[in-house]
């Protein structure tokens, strides 16, 4: 927990907007939209969160609005980071990030799999299996599409193909290791 303004605050959501406003300002539903296809894949937040934390945001300094007139609809408020909010994203990525231990819902359930319904928890697995394939595709689909040379990025960019590759990384580590539960179980029960 930060304070933020005088608010104790999850640091992650105010500063995954600050990076997100850093990037390219944008009003609340572009920014929820662009959160949710992006940042969204590491860190999530309904838009109501995102909408509560831009108006503390603005109340606190950290980002400004600016209204901005839409033809045939209403107008927009348009966030853009302040100083403020420059200075408090540069503390907060000066700050030693916490080593949390690895935790996992899943990692309880297969280890607790002999006290219960092995059945079901073995459908649960091959549907978070599934879906951590059609992630792995559209990150894989990502690179491939934004950055086909890797090799020559830099900076912002550099660093956005970093964290897609992280991306990337980790659900390869999960379809290895579901499969591997999995395939243990399918070996075990047609032996």
């Amino acid at each position: 927990m930060v304070r933020c303004g005088g608010h104790s605050a999850p640091v992650a959501l105010e500063h995954a907007l600050l990076v997100s406003l850093s990037e390219r300002p944008a009003a609340g539903l572009e920014l929820a939209r662009r959160f949710d296809r992006s940042i969204g894949f590491f860190w999530s937040a309904t838009h109501q969160q995102i909408y509560r934390v831009l108006r503390r945001m603005e109340q606190d300094g950290w980002v400004t609005a600016r209204v901005v007139e839409q033809s045939g609809r209403p107008e927009k408020r348009e966030y853009s980071v302040t100083d403020a909010g420059r200075t408090a994203l540069a503390d907060w990525i000066a700050t030693t990030t916490p080593r949390p231990a690895f935790r996992s819902e899943i990692a309880v359930k297969l280890r607790g799999a002999s006290y219960g319904d092995r059945a079901a928890l073995l459908a649960d697995v091959a549907e978070l299996l599934a879906d951590h394939r059609t992630r792995l595709a559209h990150y894989e689909s990502l690179a491939a599409r934004d950055y086909p040379e890797p090799d020559r990025l830099d900076g912002a960019d550099l660093d956005t193909y970093l964290v897609l590759r992280g991306g990337i990384l980790q659900e390869t580590f999960w379809i290895a290791w579901l499969t591997e539960y999995l395939d243990a179980h399918r070996t075990k029960d047609t032996a």
